[in-house]
């Protein structure tokens, strides 16, 4: 029986990888779209052939079983709670908030309404990550000292480069992934985060690089480059990478290293085209599989990514305070 599921907000530019996994992915029914931006949801509606529903309210008290959540950050915690008092289960979308209280308010209403919230960290699905966990676990490289991180890409325009609707710029936009995946990886929480941001790179009001010095609970480091510092002419979006450093060698991940190059005379740039595994539609489908009732294996919960989000904002109060700061989890 195939699952219902639907989408609230087209905001995000992961919102049409997800439309199109579950278009193609035979356990989901996508059954409608509802946004706040109404010419964007009628376009987007059109386009997958599905439903457009006037109002979140109408998409909620659908058929819908569950419902994947792509709207700006800052609106993620009233979306979530509106789909947990309807009985939906939630795929939320990366930052999982903008501020603690919010986060703690989605896992409250997820738990109070028995309802599956899950984050949208496609990263941990990647079989690159995958295989560098079990040759860690595996004690290959020895005990492990410390670890490099960077996600680095193209600066996303529109409401990204908002503070109110995004939270922040480059910083949480893309720290929360490899927190993710060194807590993980570690099995560690990320204690304390020393930061310095710039805006050197689009001079706008928002950080546009970011570095992070991470320490963990068993004093392990890492140091990670979270910045949107990729030309608008970079042959891809940017990347995710992970070293890991030990007493008896090095394992280093390239996430996205399996392309080919394309040369584009339309769009008069050369172009990196991924060819390997989509952890988007492995994420899409384990999100499908939970909600019609099997275990869960390798996707985020919402816990996860509060924690992620968590150290993204300390991030930001270790820029106020011009200090390393303890990550305020609770």
């Amino acid at each position: 029986m195939k699952v219902k599921v639907g989408i609230m907000s087209f905001a995000h530019l992961h919102a049409d990888s997800y439309a199109h996994c579950l278009k193609t992915n035979p356990r989901a029914e996508f059954v409608g779209i509802a946004d706040h931006d109404r010419q964007r949801a009628q376009a987007k509606a059109e386009q997958y052939g599905v439903a457009l529903f006037d109002s979140y309210e109408a998409l909620l008290a659908s058929e819908v079983q569950a419902v994947i959540i792509c709207s700006e950050n800052a609106k993620h915690a009233q979306l979530a709670q509106m789909a947990a008092a309807a009985g939906k289960h939630i795929l939320c979308e990366k930052p999982l908030m903008t501020r603690l209280e919010d986060g703690k308010a989605m896992l409250a209403a997820a738990q109070g309404a028995g309802v599956h919230l899950f984050t949208a960290f496609p990263c941990r699905f990647s079989p690159a990550f995958q295989k560098m966990k079990q040759l860690i676990d595996a004690g290959t490289i020895g005990e492990l000292l410390a670890l490099r991180g960077t996600n680095r890409g193209s600066n996303p325009g529109g409401w990204f480069n908002d503070l109110e609707l995004a939270g922040g710029g480059a910083m949480i936009d893309h720290t929360v992934h490899v927190a993710d995946l060194i807590r993980l990886l570690t099995g560690q929480e990320i204690a304390t985060v020393y930061a310095e941001t710039s805006n050197q790179m689009f001079h706008g009001n928002y950080d546009d690089t970011a570095l992070l010095t991470l320490t963990l609970q068993n004093e392990l480091f890492a140091t990670l480059d979270a910045s949107w510092s990729r030309p608008k002419t970079f042959p891809t979006w940017g990347d995710v990478t992970l070293t890991a450093i030990g007493t008896k060698g090095i394992i280093e991940m390239d996430m996205f290293a399996q392309y080919l190059l394309h040369y584009d005379d339309r769009a008069g740039r050369i172009k990196q085209v991924f060819w390997g595994d989509n952890i988007d539609a492995l994420m899409i489908d384990e999100f499908l599989r939970v909600v019609a009732g099997e275990p869960r294996c390798v996707i985020a919960t919402g816990e996860d990514g509060y924690r992620a989000a968590a150290v993204a904002l300390a991030g930001y109060e270790s820029v106020r305070r011009g200090e390393p700061v303890t990550v305020a989890y609770e």
